[in-house]
């Protein structure tokens, strides 16, 4: 089996043979990698440790985990077999707190555990083919939501969107980044200003290279200078992507989102999210009950070894922030587009 798809430039992740390969995205661009992982704990370490990152993408990884764990132990007694899985899924569980993907995918796979928990040899094949399943799922979905949210791109657009939200990010195609490509796949002229999205420097290292990779035209800012280009009327659209999205709407997305949406309100600007079902938790009421997750102080301190900052500051380093629903002016899904998302329209989207 393999996770490639043809058409898709960026391979996050590969399923060859039995193992997991990872692109090495903390050394993107300079340095072009894969990781290989073996076992639950490798894909546990890579999602906690950035070498894959995008919600999305650690859905698909956090399955492809269980699904290695339950190759590697399938020769042992059932009930020894489903004490070394719930390690596994307890390890990935806790890898990334905020992105809803990784849970909902766990959930799929422990589902499918249940069918055959009397038979390991049953389950890990089984697991193996719904981990696939997935991944093909999530290409699939991205696509439909990039045909979806490309009638709201205007030919010409100038498109500032945040962090990575590429292929790099997801099965393939993207989901922000993939409205971009479907939108210029369907002729339009489209560019893209992609800030550089502090502390890791996603949209620096990541979105652009992405991009310049698909020779679209893409210009690289500092997060703060946001404001003054949408003063300048050098930005027509805002497409970012989500790690959570509450029941009422609000999104979790990377830290420096929010302040995009007030900016976007206040020029005017129309501010889209785009993001698969799989991301929208129902669990969750509205955005102040998202778990936001506190990464490391170096991240802010300094980067890639180099430090700024004095010893002894002290350091905040959420990963994520919270924009309120009313902010956002359409939710591109794989079902279609939502405009001024709101509870209701969040429930009607899980009828369609």
């Amino acid at each position: 089996m393999s996770a490639s798809s043809e058409g898709t430039v960026v391979e996050a992740l590969r399923w060859r043979e039995g193992r997991l390969e990872l692109i090495d995205q903390r050394f993107l661009p300079s340095r072009f990698d894969y990781v290989r992982c073996t076992n639950a704990a490798d894909v546990a370490e890579a999602i906690r440790s950035m070498v894959v990152r995008g919600a999305p993408a650690i859905g698909c990884a956090a399955a492809f985990g269980i699904a290695l764990e339950a190759h590697r132990q399938q020769d042992r007694r059932p009930r020894e077999f489903h004490a070394a899985m719930e390690a596994a899924f307890k390890a990935l569980a806790a890898s990334r707190p905020t992105a809803v993907n990784l849970f909902w995918a766990l959930e799929r796979m422990r589902s499918a555990l249940t069918v055959h928990r009397d038979n390991p040899k049953s389950a890990a094949a089984k697991l193996a083919e719904v981990a696939l399943a997935i991944f093909q799922a999530d290409l699939e979905t991205n696509r439909a939501i990039g045909r979806a949210g490309m009638k709201h791109v205007p030919d010409g657009a100038r498109i500032l969107t945040h962090c990575n939200t590429g292929a790099l990010a997801t099965a393939g195609h993207g989901t922000a980044l993939g409205v971009v490509r479907s939108a210029r796949d369907a002729g339009k002229h489209i560019s893209v200003i992609a800030s550089e999205t502090r502390p890791y420097l996603q949209g620096a290292r990541l979105t652009a290279w992405e991009l310049i990779q698909e020779k679209i035209p893409v210009t690289l800012i500092t997060d703060n200078m946001a404001g003054h280009f949408m003063s300048q009327g050098k930005v027509d659209i805002v497409i970012v992507g989500a790690d959570r999205i509450a029941a009422n709407g609000d999104v979790a997305n990377k830290i420096g989102t929010y302040p995009l949406a007030v900016l976007a309100q206040r020029h005017r600007i129309p501010f889209y999210v785009a993001a698969p079902l799989s991301t929208i938790d129902l669990k969750t009421a509205n955005g102040k009950a998202i778990p936001i997750e506190e990464r490391s102080a170096s991240e802010v301190t300094g980067y890639a070894g180099v430090r700024w900052a004095p010893d002894g500051v002290a350091v905040a380093n959420p990963a994520f922030d919270i924009t309120p629903a009313k902010l956002v002016g359409a939710l591109f899904t794989e079902r279609g587009v939502t405009k001024r998302p709101n509870a209701a329209k969040i429930r009607d989207l899980f009828k369609r």
